[in-house]
């Protein structure tokens, strides 16, 4: 029973499900693809391609900005769909390590089949961003966000100012016209002897 659903039943369902064979190469790549390797002649390169890296780096999207300095995720999202395969050929034109060979793979399979190999990559280029550069960026995201919500808050304090001195305007107006157009107090009808009951 085993050998029949290892032999039939297991490759016809990954023919059935991988018709176009991206999943069985990405597999295959992320196979052969040695971290050890590419992180040594990262390192020995360090010092020419850290200009080059920064440079590639300034000129990227912000998208792939978070994805290298502050994305903790073990994923690629179809909103990555577009910008980290040209990052991957930036990067390969400076003859980063690895670069080239993940490159190509992304255009076969595409970034999400090959997310460890990929974010491999982005940390060993986050090792080039200085790290002052993200907390500048959150710094200055806090500031605009504070100052929306003072925006906010003072434009809602001006709003209920408005509207209670609308209120008390209209208040007032309300009892002046009262006031005025009230007529005088209606005097009270004198009440008139009863008849006396007549004697019989």
């Amino acid at each position: 029973m085993t050998t029949t659903w290892k032999t039939r039943v297991a490759p016809a369902l990954k023919a059935l499900f991988d018709k176009d064979g991206k999943k069985a190469a990405a597999a295959e790549f992320i196979k052969s693809f040695n971290k050890e390797d590419i992180g040594k002649e990262i390192d020995e390169k360090k010092v020419e391609l850290e200009p080059k890296v920064l440079e590639v780096y300034e000129a990227a999207p912000a998208e792939i900005k978070h994805l290298v300095t502050t994305s903790k995720s073990s994923k690629i999202g179809r909103k990555y769909a577009t910008v980290v395969p040209k990052f991957l050929e930036d990067l390969a034109k400076i003859e980063f390590p690895g670069a080239q060979a993940v490159s190509e793979a992304v255009t076969k399979s595409g970034p999400a089949l090959l997310s460890g190999p990929i974010l491999f990559l982005f940390g060993k280029v986050a090792t080039f961003v200085p790290k002052e550069e993200p907390k500048v960026e959150e710094k200055e995201a806090e500031k605009t966000e504070t100052t929306r919500e003072v925006e906010t808050t003072t434009t809602e304090e001006k709003k209920e100012e408005t509207s209670t001195a609308e209120e008390v305007k209209k208040e007032e107006e309300v009892k002046t016209e009262t006031e005025t157009s009230a007529p005088a107090e209606p005097k009270a009808p004198k009440e008139e002897p009863a008849a006396e009951p007549a004697k019989q």
